[in-house]
């Protein structure tokens, strides 16, 4: 579970830490645990939610990078094979390995030699083959209203999907297992720095609610803000000329009885032949994604535009027209905001996406960087600050998550699969929340993979401070069901107005603060309040 910290700001100021990780999403959640785990005392500050950024808003997928061949990212696709594999391996019902099936087409030898070749290097980086051939019936019998007359079949491989949110706390939990303080909604203002050398020797933060500023002191200080790593770099004295490019991800979700797609079909784009994606996800698909630079407030959350809703449609029509997908089809959307390091490129798709480390007056900095190489970002970020930690080893482990299985008495009415999830996203957390679950709650929400237990349990136990930490990241309801669930509010504050302790009042404020996210950020343009109107 993740811990609400027992003390204020206050307790955590007069305590001096080895380190401080600024930043809640994946990336900082595994320097706290690499960093927990090999004895440091560890501080981690989020100004907003845990995974409110990126780490809640990417495709979903734990994959290598085939495209990164192409351009000739060898190093950013090895690695990033390497650790699909160990995570597959570690949280089975979290990550899993997914078939994708890429359409081959008799007029396009070159781009099914080079698929090929891609796909040959992916499985010699795994260790293990297995890509396959499909026949042009073998293709439409998994995919029957696939449009192409030059089809001849397809190439079958395997990447791993996940969902974003659960793996960031999962990782945040095992930090904590091993001590370090977690802390969401604490913002990280200033850097402290000595006066003499201008080195970093902490920071300065303020806890939402509070008025008072604390100053935090550590031997380390580690920012994993991601696309937001600039503004915290600002007026250090030895800084890169190096800076982040934000780059932003747009994604639709369709209820699956519109677009009843039950396999994952890897393409590209018709128009600028940029890989995309249509895949199922929780019972519902995703169609995605853009690859664009982000110039919205980042201050703000990202949300997609006309432009890019047009651009994901177009992926829909030209593979399956025969469905009539339109906008008013469209359940959700989700936009985020890639850290890619800048090289100048004029087509963001081609920038790389392999991370730098920054060590920039001691403070050290990530950027760029993939959701599938986080242990082996967090490692590298670390072993920056080795000389401050001489008898300290940062090793990955191969599996940092716990094993756990459910009794057979609570688990009972839950199926094989239905288990598994839990277990993949809740650990050994599963098992307790069981047990504490009324029988009223052991059933699905309508329209997700979610049970009403989950709520109670994620509301009780893991720093949930508003509505849309629970129904937008703790769980995915916001992205699953229509105007973001909205026709279950009056359900959910009679099972979570007790255990969030909120007041009649409170829980409407709430209830407006959430709809008034879920339209201007997650919802289709033309579902939005006209002044939040798509740009």
């Amino acid at each position: 579970m993740i811990k609400c910290a027992q003390s204020p700001l206050s307790k955590y100021a007069q305590t001096h830490w080895d380190l401080i990780v600024i930043g809640g999403g994946i990336t900082g959640a595994a320097v706290a645990e690499v960093a927990a785990r090999a004895g440091l005392s560890c501080l981690l500050l989020e100004q907003r939610d845990f995974a409110w950024g990126a780490s809640s808003r990417s495709g979903k997928w734990v994959h290598g990078g085939l495209r990164y061949l192409k351009q000739g990212q060898a190093n950013v696709t090895w690695h990033s094979v390497r650790e699909r594999e160990k995570l597959c391996n570690a949280a089975p019902g979290l990550i899993r390995l997914t078939a994708m099936h890429w359409p081959l087409y008799r007029h396009r030898k070159m781009s099914e030699w080079t698929i090929k070749a891609g796909l040959f290097l992916y499985d010699l980086f795994a260790g293990t083959r297995r890509r396959k051939t499909l026949s042009q019936r073998e293709l439409m019998q998994l995919f029957p209203t696939l449009k192409g007359n030059d089809l001849k079949g397809a190439v079958q491989f395997y990447e791993a999907q996940t969902d974003d949110a659960r793996l960031t706390l999962r990782v945040l939990q095992a930090a904590q297992k091993h001590g370090a303080i977690a802390m969401n909604y604490t913002e990280v203002s200033g850097l402290l720095k000595d006066p003499e050398s201008g080195s970093v020797r902490g920071v300065i933060a303020q806890s939402k609610g509070e008025d008072k500023c604390y100053q935090i002191n550590a031997k380390q200080v580690i920012a994993a803000t991601g696309a937001w790593s600039d503004r915290l770099r600002e007026g250090l004295r030895e800084r890169s000329q190096q800076s982040i490019r934000p780059l932003r991800g747009s994604h639709l979700v369709f209820d699956s009885a519109k677009l009843p797609i039950k396999h994952t079909l890897a393409t590209e784009h018709p128009r600028d032949k940029r890989p995309s994606f249509i895949a199922p996800f929780q019972g519902r698909v995703i169609v995605g994604n853009t690859d664009i630079d982000h110039h919205q407030d980042m201050q703000k959350e990202p949300r997609i535009t006309k432009e890019e809703v047009q651009y994901l449609l177009e992926i829909v029509e030209h593979n399956f027209p025969e469905f009539g997908i339109k906008h008013e089809d469209i359940i959700s959307t989700f936009s985020g905001v890639r850290p890619v390091v800048d090289s100048g490129k004029v087509d963001p798709s081609k920038e790389t996406r392999d991370h730098v480390i920054w060590h920039e007056d001691e403070l050290i900095v990530i950027g760029g960087g993939k959701l599938t190489t986080f242990q082996h970002i967090a490692i590298d970020a670390l072993k920056q600050a080795q000389s401050k930690f001489p008898n300290i080893r940062f090793t990955r482990k191969e599996n940092m998550f716990d094993t756990a299985s459910l009794g057979n008495n609570s688990a009972k009415s839950l199926a094989p699969e239905q288990q598994q999830t839990l277990l993949g996203r809740y650990g050994r957390s599963a098992q307790e929340m069981l047990d504490q679950s009324a029988d009223n709650t052991q059933h699905i929400i309508p329209g997700t993979q979610t049970f009403w237990f989950e709520l109670i349990w994620c509301a009780t136990h893991e720093q949930v401070r508003h509505l849309d930490d629970l129904l937008l990241r703790r769980t995915r309801i916001g992205l699953l069901l229509e105007r973001g669930g909205e026709q279950f509010l009056p359900d959910f504050q009679k099972l979570l107005q007790e255990p969030l302790g909120w007041s009649d009042q409170r829980w409407l404020e709430e209830c407006d603060r959430y709809i008034n996210i879920w339209q201007t950020h997650y919802s289709p343009c033309d579902t939005r309040p006209s002044q939040e109107a798509c740009a």
